[in-house]
């Protein structure tokens, strides 16, 4: 093929050629040594781009680059004839206008080329050269014999002469016409006749709106989280106005927490909009790092700052406050005082409603107590409101101890520690809480608890022998009791006389001690006493040790 794909033919292009350039053909031969215009060969008829004939004196045929031209016989096979070697073939030297070795018009002539698809031999250069592409089967050009194929039959039903229909999106097409941009026709290449164009309107219309919906869709998908991002970065956190709605809501702080966390319990109680409203006034108050744990009375629906004043305020902490190792009854009575009630009321409501107080199952059914809500109304800071009824203080209370004995999981370590179940260890905080006095003591005396319960323990046989208990009973705090009075009461709550722990607790443990029951010391102690009468507690673990304790107690006591 030339470089333009107009057959397979040696002939150079013809000055009429629309495509041979702006020059003359005149022009061409004048300027022998000017390059081609197109693709940057040389015109010049010596040029060996055309064939160079300056080895015609030796009557061989040369081609393009110096090679010998082929010849081709009657089945268009080459071949070479040694004996036209030396001379000029018959054939050519039958041929005008040709160009000779030195440029001028010789007797060497193009031969004829068998393969050429036009069936006629070129025009030598300056002869007329005849129209190739006159013709309407010009483009594309023809075949050669060998690769032409036999025109397809139409398909049953085809009109040629209908119009096709039109596609409504033709760029890119798989039908369009591929004669229109110099491809194949469809019908050569697949050996089939060409089929009627399929109507695409409807899959085309779905094409379009799905894209629609999908940039749309898109669209909104940035507004949404562009407006978000305003939202978070820029725009100020949501904020009630004014000092609430009247409504009174009571709001545990946690120990350790910080202005994040305040702000989500008030938020999940209603007080605050938000939390990021919450912190930002926290931090334009230069008082409110003074915020501390506890309970406080709030309002719903209050602003931020308001909600910052207001806890910063005594009258928002107006709490009953619940101290480590208070006994139930003073409890009752601290309530009583708080809500204006007679003496002995919530002390009544306890005594006959205590199983509707949401105390857990374990907790239940423990013969011979004195009071079956000992232990349950946890140390701790309350919120009173004006609303409010005893029953709910004692419910409150009862499930703040619910909340904290599952968090240190009573119920999973109490076998671990020799005890039947966590209302023994209940029972045995609220003995370390009561005869301990420093947090060492606190761990100490729960190893004394548990190795005077042993079974193998002969030193006490098995005997707590702890005032507290027997106070408790008395509702005293007598650490002066004789031996005759002690021995002579066989209440279950006298471990003088009753071995291992009292029916229940005998007051209500705090934190501290509750974790020194469940982590005791390992140092074999036995006994302890309060050298000193108050503050100073001293273990020991023989009972020779034991006496020399007592006698120390006895010496700083004055007996």
């Amino acid at each position: 093929m030339t470089e333009y794909g107009r057959g397979p033919g040696t002939e150079p292009w013809h000055p009429e050629d629309p495509l041979y350039g702006d020059g003359g053909w005149g022009a061409q031969q004048a300027h022998a040594g000017q390059q081609h215009p197109y693709g940057g060969q040389p015109q010049h008829p010596q040029h060996q781009g055309y064939g160079d004939w300056q080895q015609g004196q030796q009557g061989q045929h040369q081609g393009y680059g110096g090679q010998q031209y082929p010849q081709y016989d009657g089945q268009g096979q080459q071949h070479f004839d040694p004996q036209q070697t030396g001379q000029h073939h018959q054939h050519h030297q039958q041929h005008q206008g040709g160009w000779d070795a030195t440029g001028t018009h010789g007797h060497v002539p193009y031969a004829a080329d068998p393969g050429d698809p036009y069936g006629q031999q070129p025009a030598a250069y300056g002869a007329e050269q005849p129209d190739l592409y006159g013709t309407e089967d010009a483009y594309p050009p023809p075949q050669p014999p060998g690769r032409r194929h036999p025109e397809p039959e139409p398909e049953a039903g085809w009109d040629p002469q209908a119009e096709p229909e039109e596609h409504p999106l033709p760029a890119g097409d798989d039908d369009a016409d591929p004669e229109a941009d110099g491809r194949e026709p469809r019908t050569e290449r697949r050996g089939k006749g060409r089929k009627p164009v399929k109507n695409k309107k409807g899959r085309t219309g779905c094409a379009l709106m799905l894209v629609v919906v999908v940039f749309g869709g898109g669209l909104g998908g940035v507004a949404y989280f562009g407006y978000q991002f305003y939202q978070d970065r820029f725009a100020p956190a949501p904020d009630y106005a004014g000092s609430g709605n009247g409504q009174t809501v009571t709001v545990e702080i946690p120990k350790g927490a910080g202005g994040y966390d305040i702000g989500n319990k008030l938020k999940e109680a209603g007080v605050v909009e938000s939390v990021d409203a919450f912190v930002s006034a926290q931090a334009a108050n230069p008082k409110a790092k003074a915020l501390q744990d506890g309970v406080y009375i709030l309002q719903k629906h209050m602003s931020a700052a308001s909600a910052v004043e207001l806890m910063l305020s005594p009258k928002s902490r107006n709490n009953l406050i619940i101290a480590e190792g208070t006994r139930n009854v003073a409890v009752y009575a601290l309530i009583d005082k708080r809500m204006k009630l007679p003496n002995g009321t919530t002390q009544k409501v306890a005594k006959t409603e205590y199983k509707s107080l949401g105390l857990p199952a374990w907790a239940l059914n423990h013969p011979g107590l004195k009071d079956p809500l000992e232990g349950f109304l946890f140390p701790s800071s309350y919120a009173i409101g004006k609303d409010q009824k005893p029953e709910d203080v004692l419910k409150s209370m009862v499930q703040r101890a619910n909340e904290r004995y599952s968090t240190l999981g009573l119920e999973k370590k109490a076998s671990g520690l020799g005890l039947e179940s966590p209302w023994e260890l209940l029972t045995t905080a609220s003995l370390v809480q009561a005869e301990g006095k420093t947090h060492d003591d606190f761990r100490k005396m729960a190893e004394v608890v548990y190795n005077r319960l042993k079974p193998d323990n002969t030193e006490t046989n098995r005997l707590l022998q702890f005032d507290s208990t027997y106070n408790y009973l008395k509702g005293a705090s007598n650490i002066h009791i004789s031996e005759t009075e002690i021995n002579g009461d066989r209440s279950p709550y006298n471990t003088y006389t009753n071995k291992g722990l009292p029916p229940g607790p005998i007051g209500n443990p705090g934190d501290e001690a509750l974790n020194a029951a469940l982590s005791p010391t390992r140092e074999g102690w036995m006994y302890f006493v309060a050298t000193d009468g108050m503050n100073k507690t001293e273990f020991a673990r023989t009972n020779a040790e034991f006496e020399k304790l007592k006698d120390k107690f006895n010496a700083n006591s004055g007996n």
